[in-house]
């Protein structure tokens, strides 16, 4: 049920709209073309297996752990406080 101003439904296309955008986030990260022989980084080999399962791949096991690591996740507030909604 919706409330004030909204359409019935709103807060699930808020929410449908929200996945939607992180999958595409996330597919866009993916690696795409020719996978490396050595990571980019240390200029370590990269494993023959890990070049078939993942195509594009251009870091190793160990640099991509720790590129992942610095990888936050951001989102974003489709609902707007009510303070905002209140100016």
């Amino acid at each position: 049920m919706a409330g004030g101003w909204s359409k019935d439904g709103a807060v699930q296309d808020q929410i449908d709209a929200s996945v939607k955008d992180a999958v595409e986030k996330a597919r866009n990260s993916l690696p795409s073309g020719p996978s490396l022989t050595h990571c980019e980084e240390c200029n370590a080999e990269i494993p023959i297996a890990r070049r078939e399962i993942i195509p594009g791949v251009r870091l190793c096991v160990n640099c991509q752990s720790a590129e992942d690591g610095k990888t936050s996740l951001e989102s974003f507030n489709r609902r707007g406080s009510k303070d905002s909604q209140l100016r």
